[in-house]
């Protein structure tokens, strides 16, 4: 049994009625018709006005994490990667690890020409990034407990609560209106098991009741008008428990969730789950059952629906595990499957893949045998040359979920139906053509007039 055998089992037994609800949720959920009035100058009908009409960008997001920025060893590559990231996606998440930004209490590495550190390019470099392309900027994350700054080793709760409204507060003010979502916790769950509560590489605090809660509380008095998004890696699996932790509204990460909403000091916008396939091949038969399994993909969304905030998938990796011919297509045919399934879901706002290039994972750069690089998860490959998965996402991305074409007033109306997201338009009467912009949205009027 090859590879491809294991690893698509599922997807192809319930391929017909998968198939099926991912057509049917795009079509229901992604789009929506647009509806164009043109006029005369007193406000009177006008037909046969011709409309070209194409897609900008998605309303969806497609992001991954953007810490590679200015990172690489060969300004050839920096450059590539400064290219590759707008071309498709449209949502980069920013490194906010308190450990890195203030590696010294009361200095900072917010500065875009800040002393450089592996992974973690400085906020404002970043942020110049996504203003020149277009992309929007996520923050990851505000509390997380493992990337505290040393200086705050031995510190009491108290005086760990006093640092973070610190930092909170700064953040608010010197990002709050230039990052529209922030994560607040991460990886609560990464410590399981009794003994490991006492390793020092967690926090006193760590160890409170309230960890959770007061830091939500603390994000909604600082970044009120923010999305406010929690994050962790149970339910879909991850290194400590493969197949997962998911036990419908009875799993953990589902009653934390329960105990933030029910807190009405607290905020929170939308639920972040982490995918990384981090397994290897001996391992994919037991796994597959759940994480390469549409319906229980599908049944873990549905569940958490119910909550009644949107999911993301926070950070995804799909391994090829491997340079081979097989590994990557098999990459690719997950990776296909995946997104349409999360696209499909009602409840779903956003996808981000973590890592775009192979030997870039967390782990030594370039050595493939190392840390996250061993189990080849980029979508392109050291060299940055394209594996099959890059282009199934901008095929997917960019063609098969993109709207453009051409219409004719009737009466002076006329309407498309397409994704959700920004469009140009070009609208000509009489040997004259105007250039306008439109907002397709779910739940809004979509409506354009144009007065010629």
């Amino acid at each position: 049994m090859n590879r491809a055998d294991v690893a698509l089992e599922y997807f192809r037994r319930h391929e017909n009625e998968v198939d099926a609800r991912v057509r049917e949720g795009i079509e229901a959920h992604r789009k929506g018709d647009a509806r164009i009035r043109i006029t005369d100058g007193e406000g009177r009908p006008l037909s046969g006005a011709e409309i070209t009409y194409r897609q900008r960008s998605h309303a969806f997001g497609f992001g991954a994490n953007l810490f590679m920025l200015d990172e690489f060893e060969e300004p050839e590559k920096n450059r590539a990667y400064r290219a590759l990231f707008p071309s498709v996606l449209n949502l980069a998440t920013l490194p906010f690890y308190w450990k890195d930004q203030e590696p010294e209490q009361g200095h900072f590495r917010y500065a875009a020409k800040s002393p450089r550190i592996y992974r973690r390019p400085p906020a404002d470099l970043c942020l110049d990034f996504c203003r020149e392309a277009g992309i929007e900027p996520k923050a990851h994350c505000l509390n997380y407990d493992y990337f505290r700054p040393t200086w705050l080793r031995d510190a009491t709760v108290e005086e760990h609560k006093r640092a973070l409204e610190t930092r909170f507060c700064q953040l608010a003010e010197r990002y709050g209106a230039a990052i529209p979502s922030w994560e607040v916790t991460n990886e609560t769950f990464n410590v399981p098991f009794a003994r490991e509560l006492l390793d020092p590489a967690y926090s006193a605090f760590y160890r409170e009741a309230d960890f959770v809660e007061w830091s939500y509380r603390l994000a909604k008095e600082y970044f009120p008008s923010n999305r406010l998004i929690i994050n962790d890696h149970t339910d879909f699996g991850c290194m400590r428990s493969p197949d997962g932790d998911f036990f419908g509204t009875r799993s953990p990460y589902y009653m934390q969730i329960e105990r933030i909403l029910e807190d009405r000091a607290s905020k929170l916008d939308s639920v972040g789950f982490q995918y990384h396939c981090f397994v290897s091949e001996k391992e994919e038969p037991r796994i597959a059952k759940t994480r390469y399994n549409p319906l229980h993909l599908f049944d873990v969304l549905d569940t958490y629906a119910r909550l009644g905030r949107k999911l993301q998938i926070t950070e995804m990796t799909v391994s090829a595990l491997g340079a081979d011919a097989e590994g990557e297509e098999v990459q690719a045919e997950l990776v296909r499957n995946l997104y349409r399934i999360f696209f499909s879901h009602p409840a779903m706002e956003a996808v981000i893949y973590w890592n775009l290039i192979d030997g870039y994972a967390y782990g030594k750069p370039g050595d493939m045998t190392e840390g996250e690089n061993r189990f080849y998860g980029g979508l392109l490959r050291f060299d940055f040359s394209e594996k099959p998965a890059w282009r199934v996402l901008r095929q997917l991305i960019n063609e098969e979920w993109h709207t453009e074409g051409n219409l004719c007033t009737k009466e002076g109306e006329a309407v498309f139906r397409g994704f959700y997201g920004d469009y140009d338009l070009t609208v000509t009467h009489g040997g004259r053509s105007t250039h306008h912009s439109l907002s397709l949205r779910e739940d809004e009027e979509n409506t354009l007039t144009v007065m010629l």
